[in-house]
């Protein structure tokens, strides 16, 4: 499926209470090479102020905010601008949440903990990824999960199981071959097998890969 090309440079809102860690974020986007934030508050009520369709591609969101929550913003804002990319923040590691979206905005939303993600490269290839409506799931998070038994994903080989998370962290398949020192052909034989054992259907008019990662959430639990 052909992705849509990103604007550049990239526009980026923050939504983030907590003033060193806004600061720090934004810092780290505005020194990143095609992206620039535009917007930069720290609640809900500055939020839906200042984030006016089309001013931001994508936006950080923190789930808990002095005045209300980033999930209930982050639907208000997609239901205004439904091509807006969502990264949500948290302290609580719930990827889960992501499971209980509107269907009319679920696609292109990514989590992130900020207790394990601290990687620079794991914050931008997800804001990315958002902004592209994709789905990212924290891959530290991801690496404490294990397939449930009889659950599609545990049907999945250990070979496709690994590469189903790393589609899930917003890797493309050239990164996913890259990191798995396989060719990109590989990759995607293993992609339409994954798609093939978790019934997804390879729909233009839907993004797959949004819909293997919410597959991936339903199937899997934490490690025992």
């Amino acid at each position: 499926m052909m992705s849509t090309p990103l604007p550049d440079p990239l526009r980026v809102a923050v939504v983030e209470d907590q003033p060193l860690f806004r600061s720090m974020l934004e810092r780290m986007l505005d020194e990143s090479t095609g992206l620039v934030v535009v917007a930069s508050v720290g609640t809900v009520t500055e939020a839906a102020r200042a984030l006016q369709p089309g001013v931001a591609d994508v936006a950080l969101l923190d789930i808990d905010l002095p005045d209300g929550n980033g999930i209930a913003l982050g639907v208000s804002l997609r239901r205004r601008q439904p091509d807006l990319g969502i990264l949500l923040l948290s302290a609580h590691d719930a990827m889960d949440l992501l499971l209980d979206l509107p269907l009319d905005v679920a696609a292109g939303w990514g989590y992130l903990s900020k207790n394990s993600s601290t990687s620079e490269e794991t914050l931008l290839t997800a804001v990315r990824a958002a902004a592209a409506g994709e789905t990212v799931l924290d891959p530290a998070l991801l690496d404490r999960v294990t397939p449930r038994a009889g659950s599609d994903v545990a049907r999945l080989t250990a070979r496709q199981y690994e590469v189903l998370r790393l589609l899930a962290s917003g890797l493309s398949n050239a990164g996913i071959g890259q990191r798995l020192g396989i060719t990109e052909k590989s990759v995607q034989n293993h992609v339409n097998a994954v798609y093939s054992t978790l019934g997804i259907d390879v729909d233009p008019a839907r993004n797959p890969r949004v819909s293997a990662a919410l597959r991936l959430l339903e199937g899997t639990g934490p490690a025992t």
